[in-house]
């Protein structure tokens, strides 16, 4: 297996005396989703956080590509090529699909100097997002107002603007979130295609589409790590069984 493209080591965060996630590590390859599962509360978001920049670390390192990424903004590690979704859809409900991820797209192809220009004269700004949104699946909505889209529909747009930024990293945070079973089958179909040039972390307590999907899992628990391994090291640890999923796991009876 080739070098991890993102590596962190020892994450830490604290608020306070509060320590929300403890000497966290993780490693991304291109080629993979790895999921992190957990309870709520147990670190997910806050080691998604501190990898996307929208939290410093407390202690720890994040090797990405060359480039040390504790501490560094949100902004510069997102141009670097680190997409992320959030729990809560972030997309721009007045606008089509389209201007949702020309916009995401607007964000690598700056033209300071240009002001006077319409946004959509742009050939590489368009041909960006046009890619974009065929790659998540939705070029037959191209036209569509994002407040007439059902809600699987918004979480595959938030992907077409995390990919129109041209990331090699996407960081997923529970994007099967209130969805039904026909829609969370599309976002795990999609998810596994976008691992093929890409290195994706999926946050997900959806168990079913975890073991569909992932191809290495990190088990969390009060901030720590409990297990990392293979989808079937994981289900047949005795820890994991204990702590979190319990004896339907083991068996195979993932509706959690």
């Amino acid at each position: 297996m080739s070098a991890p493209i993102l590596k962190a080591e020892k994450l830490t965060k604290r608020f306070g005396g509060l320590a929300a996630v403890t000497d966290v590590s993780v490693d991304l390859y291109i080629g993979q989703v790895h999921a992190v599962i957990g309870t709520n509360g147990a670190g997910k978001s806050t080691l998604t956080n501190m990898l996307s920049g929208d939290l410093p670390p407390t202690s720890g390192s994040i090797h990405y590509d060359g480039h040390e990424l504790a501490g560094m903004a949100s902004h510069k590690i997102s141009r670097l090529g680190i997409g992320r979704s959030y729990q809560k859809t972030n997309i721009f409900l007045p606008f089509t699909v389209f201007e949702n991820v020309r916009l995401a797209a607007q964000s690598r192809h700056p033209r300071f100097w240009q002001v006077w220009r319409s946004a959509t004269a742009f050939a590489d700004i368009n041909a960006s997002a046009e890619r974009a949104i065929v790659a998540a699946g939705l070029a037959a909505k191209r036209d569509t107002v994002a407040a007439n889209m059902s809600h699987g529909e918004q979480r595959q747009l938030e992907i077409a603007m995390c990919l129109a930024t041209d990331p090699k990293v996407l960081l997923l945070d529970e994007p099967l979130a209130g969805m039904g079973p026909a829609e969370s089958e599309r976002i795990v179909e999609l998810i596994g295609q976008l691992k093929d040039g890409h290195a994706i972390m999926l946050i997900e307590h959806d168990m079913d589409a975890v073991f569909a999907v992932a191809d290495r899992l990190t088990v969390m628990v009060n901030g720590a790590v409990l297990e990392t391994g293979t989808p079937e090291e994981v289900r047949a640890s005795p820890m994991v069984q204990q702590a979190y999923l319990g004896d339907s796991f083991a068996t195979g009876d993932l509706h959690v």
